[in-house]
């Protein structure tokens, strides 16, 4: 179980008296994160989520609130931070930044069809059409610098195919930094995996864990959906997925001939960025109990799969 701070259940008593929700009945950690602590959380009121941030810069959550309020009013599924009796919706318990939300419906699906693939298609269109006119900005801590100083610390440490792989990268990275490729940009999800997904049957009803969340490439964002949302039980491209997750993005939002260009290099971009994490994380938490901590070497075969991309992105006649 991923919780790297645990809580009793007086502390957490003592934290909900705050809210309008009636007294605490239960609450349990929640399984696979990686990064912050998770708790569901049941009160008279309802059921929630709790999220300690484990991670990152806390004066960067206040722009989480104000996205997640920005989505919600374009009618988009998400969680949204609850306010306690005094309007406040950011918090402190156990000395970490704690967050509670309404726990949304649905389940997350592992294996997906195209249906649901063209769902997340369209979803990810909408957060990008919702985001990318609003003054709502946030450099990605884990972008293109990055994943540059990340890549060459690593580079040392591998051989064969894949440092060829890593080396290639690091020169398109140069390239894009000293030419910008010219790509639309908004507030990206940056983590849409099927495990921050819900659907009920093939209804898309939720899309949970914002704390990724950054200004980027929209490009960027929709390759790191298909790169896991679309591969078969071999871990390579299923073609049909890939199709309808892009045809439901390309419904609500066109592709640009640059964006068609930089496809496949994005694919392989999107692929490093979470093997460079995952490869980080388990050198960090090797041998300790209770952490979840990803296998890297998926990300690892999928960057050296997408040498060669069969397929572009749909664009309009």
């Amino acid at each position: 179980m991923s919780v790297f701070t645990p809580l009793a259940q007086a502390e957490l008593e003592t934290f909900v008296a705050g809210f309008d929700l009636g007294r605490l009945i239960g609450f349990q950690g929640i399984e696979g994160g990686s990064e912050n602590s998770n708790f569901f959380v049941s009160c008279e009121q309802g059921d929630f989520v709790l999220t300690l941030v484990e991670r990152g810069d806390p004066a960067a959550l206040p722009f989480l609130v104000e996205l997640l309020a920005c989505l919600r009013g374009a009618g988009l599924a998400v969680p949204y931070a609850v306010a306690d009796r005094h309007g406040q919706c950011l918090h402190q318990l156990k000395g970490r930044p704690a967050l509670l939300q309404p726990r949304l419906a649905g389940r997350h699906v592992e294996q997906p069809d195209a249906s649901h693939c063209e769902a997340v298609g369209g979803w990810l269109a909408q957060l990008h059409l919702a985001t990318r006119d609003t003054a709502l900005a946030r450099p990605d801590e884990r972008g293109v610098d990055w994943m540059q100083d990340q890549a060459r610390r690593q580079l040392p440490q591998q051989s064969g195919p894949l440092a060829e792989a890593l080396e290639a990268l690091l020169a398109q990275l140069v390239h894009w930094r000293r030419q910008d490729p010219g790509l639309p940009r908004a507030v990206l999800h940056a983590d849409l995996f099927r495990d921050n997904v819900l659907f009920d049957g093939h209804h898309l009803s939720g899309v949970i864990d914002f704390y990724n969340a950054a200004s980027g490439w929209m490009l960027y964002d929709v390759a790191i959906a298909v790169n896991d949302w679309c591969l078969d039980s071999e871990g390579a491209l299923e073609p049909r997925r890939v199709r309808a997750l892009l045809a439901g993005y390309a419904a609500r939002r066109a592709f640009t001939a640059a964006e068609a260009q930089c496809w496949p290099a994005m694919l392989r971009l999107a692929a490093l960025r979470f093997w460079l994490s995952r490869q980080i994380a388990a050198e960090e938490f090797a041998g300790q109990d209770g952490v979840l901590v990803k296998d890297p070497q998926h990300f690892a075969r999928l960057l050296l799969q997408h040498r060669a991309v069969a397929g572009g992105l749909p664009l309009a006649l």
